[in-house]
């Protein structure tokens, strides 16, 4: 007699992660499906989602491991959710009452799959108070959420398809290579007080990062800090490295919602990017957020003189200047 087989693939979204079986749930597999659920709640996962699409036969005591998986993360505040299950599933869901708790899942579960370290591109296109600021925050369907280094990293390549598809086709997209891309990201990151959010739906819809300036006299380089000091009267600043927002209903509300939450998490009132002087779809994004360009500036390093950008934060007696 042959031996069931589960095969177990998982995916992760920061905070949410997709399992996908494939096989059959059993008495030989059981230990297999309940040693990855566990697993996703050990490393801090809220939203678990289930795909059953390819799952032939499930028993009961497979059944009793997804429920009791379920119960589990419902006390370690997550939530596990079960999609596309086969009729036999379904029927034991039905049989012990369980449609409702596990079965409760939106029709879309998961994401499908989908020059200097200063210089900073863009895409086409009153924040809330002050809190943690890894509190995620969610309007209109859409969540910010800020990313750990360590989160960071697990979805660069994702983060990057949402950089690539949301500047194609608009002009200066030469400066937005995708390598470019993964190299600033990359460098940003080994930066004291880096900070990157996300703006997500189902999907990732925007994303910005950067690192502050000025909290020790020297960090982000005396030179910048320099000449911002002297633009701006501001020792103290973020660097916004990065922002991203895909075309969407609601591009320029999640840009400027992650602009300004940067600047709150990095207990800021200004934030400050560079930006190549050919970019000028950059500096037509930028401008349509609210931004103030102070022009190309020298003696940055680099084979260019970057143009200069400034944003203050909401409630600045300066910031509609």
């Amino acid at each position: 007699m042959a031996l069931s087989r589960l095969d177990i693939h998982r995916r992760n979204r920061g905070e949410r992660t997709l399992v996908t079986l494939a096989g059959d749930i059993g008495p030989a597999t059981t230990p297999l499906l309940r040693a990855a659920v566990e697993q996703c709640l050990l490393d801090g996962v809220t939203e678990i989602d289930i795909d059953l699409t390819t799952v032939g036969s499930c028993d009961a005591r497979g059944l009793d491991v997804l429920l009791s998986a379920a119960w589990r993360a419902g006390r370690a505040h997550a939530r596990l959710r079960l999609h596309h299950p086969c009729a036999q599933i379904a029927r034991l869901l039905d049989a012990t009452g369980s449609t409702s708790l596990l079965l409760t899942a939106p029709a879309s579960p998961v994401p499908p799959t989908a020059s200097s370290d200063h210089m900073s591109t863009a895409t086409r296109a009153p924040e809330d108070r002050a809190r943690r600021p890894d509190q995620p925050v969610l309007r209109d369907g859409i969540r910010l959420r800020r990313l750990t280094r360590r989160q960071a990293e697990d979805m660069r390549e994702d983060i990057a398809d949402l950089a690539a598809q949301s500047v194609a086709d608009t002009v200066g997209e030469a400066y937005h290579d995708r390598g470019d891309f993964l190299h600033r990201l990359a460098v940003t990151a080994h930066r004291p007080g880096f900070a990157l959010l996300v703006a997500e739906t189902t999907v990732l819809v925007g994303c910005a990062f950067g690192f502050p300036v000025g909290s020790d006299g020297r960090q982000g380089g005396g030179t910048l800090q320099e000449i911002i000091q002297r633009l701006t009267s501001c020792a103290r600043f973020v660097v916004l490295t990065q922002v991203v927002a895909h075309p969407h209903a609601q591009h320029r509300d999640i840009a400027h919602r992650l602009q300004q939450r940067l600047l709150t998490d990095l207990h800021s009132s200004l934030a400050v990017t560079l930006l190549h002087p050919a970019d000028r779809g950059a500096r037509a994004a930028f401008s349509s957020w609210g931004w103030q360009n102070m022009g190309e500036v020298v003696g940055l390093p680099g084979p260019v003189a970057p143009c200069v950008l400034t944003l203050y934060a909401e409630g600045q007696p300066w910031a509609r200047r």
